[in-house]
């Protein structure tokens, strides 16, 4: 009887951690689909209109803006992924949401050129700890069975659904009237302050944690590129009061102790300098150098974010079975291979192939990628590794769009395609002597 009643209680505790972890992960998945939806939908239509052409604030003063929104948003990840872990991360998750909700105030309410550059300045600052709070749960919550590919897929689709969705729909409403629209935007953060609450605190965490959390020895993806995390003899962090210094001494402890390939840090910036570096040209080469309407532009970018949602649920299954490798090989080669042949051609035929070919390398590239840093992250400063990984990834995004305009200008407008197309490959290239590495270290191991 009591074996029984046992088993009982053991299946009902699976039973409702399943349910809460459901409950954490549609949070989650709101979070980034409403945020994505709020910062698409300000950034890419409605700012740069309104700032410009309503308010007739000098193009300087929009660049100073948008810069203080992606460098906030960059360089407080890590510190974001830090204080989480102490803090808990409905805490940070929420004095975040709180911090966008009053910088789209100000940008609903104020005029003058000097609140709207400290709101941008703001929404970077309360947008800095989504990625790293996000991710780290959602690693938190795929470890027990190590299907990581799956997870990331469903919260990528999230992410470009919210980044997609917000500058269409604020372009549709904004029509009417752009301040009806900021108070749209308002109600809608407001949401998701709200979502934010829900989050579990530090102790719901850790019981989370505890419950799903089944440490392994063996590797859950041979691509990683160096020892799996849970490997690895991560230092304790002391709850005793310490220094900075010695705080300092920790983290370069921790991260030494991940034994990651000395390339990856390169791996993360390219990884989005491909992307970043087509951002600020990609439109005006599409209409001045192809001659295409800009419908015809959105019925291409429909049609290659079209492919990569439908494809990012299958292809993160497909990880979670057979590993990550093929993927980033096949996804890399594909979209280097597309991006030339975009900067090679003029005939629409091709251009829509090597579009979609570009849309389907993404399908596997971003699943794939995310569970690659998923391995690589410990158990223990999770929210911190997480946060230094995205820091170094986006600031790609960051450099990109500043060296693109050059090439264009210096070189030729195909020059940022080819740049772009040399880092897929070069990516290509690291993962496989990341590989290789991998294969000496298990060799050498047995």
């Amino acid at each position: 009887m009591v074996s029984i009643s046992n088993a009982d209680t053991d299946h009902q505790n699976q039973a409702k951690n399943r349910q809460r972890n459901i409950f954490v992960f549609v949070c989650l998945w709101l979070l980034i689909f409403l945020v994505e939806f709020v910062k698409g939908g300000l950034l890419v239509t409605l700012l740069p209109v309104y700032m410009g052409h309503v308010l007739g604030l000098p193009a300087f003063a929009i660049g100073i803006a948008f810069a203080l929104q992606y460098v906030g948003d960059n360089a407080l990840r890590g510190p974001a992924g830090w204080l989480a872990e102490r803090l808990g991360f409905r805490m940070i998750m929420s004095i975040g949401m709180i911090l966008v909700l009053g910088a789209v105030f100000i940008m609903a309410t104020e005029k003058s050129t000097g609140w709207l550059i400290f709101a941008c300045g703001v929404m970077g600052v309360g947008s800095a700890p989504l990625w790293p709070c996000v991710m780290s749960k959602i690693t938190d919550l795929s470890h027990a069975d190590g299907k990581y590919g799956t997870s990331m897929s469903i919260i990528e689709i999230a992410s470009l659904g919210g980044a997609g969705l917000g500058p269409v729909t604020v372009n549709w409403i904004s029509d009417t009237s752009y301040q009806s629209t900021l108070w749209m935007m308002l109600i809608f953060m407001t949401v998701v302050l709200a979502i934010a609450l829900c989050l579990p605190g530090r102790k719901e965490s850790a019981s989370i944690a505890t419950g799903s959390r089944h440490e392994t020895e063996q590797y859950n993806d041979a691509t990683t590129g160096s020892l799996h995390a849970n490997q690895l003899s991560v230092p304790h962090v002391s709850v005793t009061r310490i220094t900075g210094k010695q705080r300092v001494q920790q983290y370069i402890a921790l991260i030494r102790s991940l034994h990651i390939h000395p390339l990856l840090y390169p791996a993360l910036f390219l990884q989005s300098f491909a992307l970043g570096i087509l951002t600020p040209i990609i439109t005006l080469y599409v209409i001045s150098q192809l001659g295409l309407t800009p419908a015809y532009f959105n019925g291409l970018l429909i049609a290659g974010g079209g492919v990569t949602a439908l494809g990012l649920i299958p292809a993160g299954r497909l990880i979670d079975r057979w590993g990550s490798r093929f993927f980033l090989h096949i996804g890399f080669l594909l979209a280097g291979t597309a991006l030339i042949g975009i900067a090679s051609t003029t005939i629409l035929a091709w251009i829509w192939i090597f579009v979609i070919g570009i849309g389907l390398s993404y399908a596997m590239i971003l699943p794939a990628w995310n569970s690659l840093l998923a391995n690589l992250v410990p158990a223990q400063e999770r929210g911190m590794i997480w946060g230094l990984f995205l820091t170094l990834q986006g600031s790609g995004l960051v450099i990109g769009p500043l060296v693109s305009g050059k090439l264009w200008d210096i070189i030729s407008p195909q020059a940022p395609f080819f740049v772009s197309a040399s880092s897929m490959f070069i990516l290509f290239g690291i993962h496989w002597i990341m590989i290789r590495h991998t294969r000496k270290l298990s060799s050498s191991n047995n």
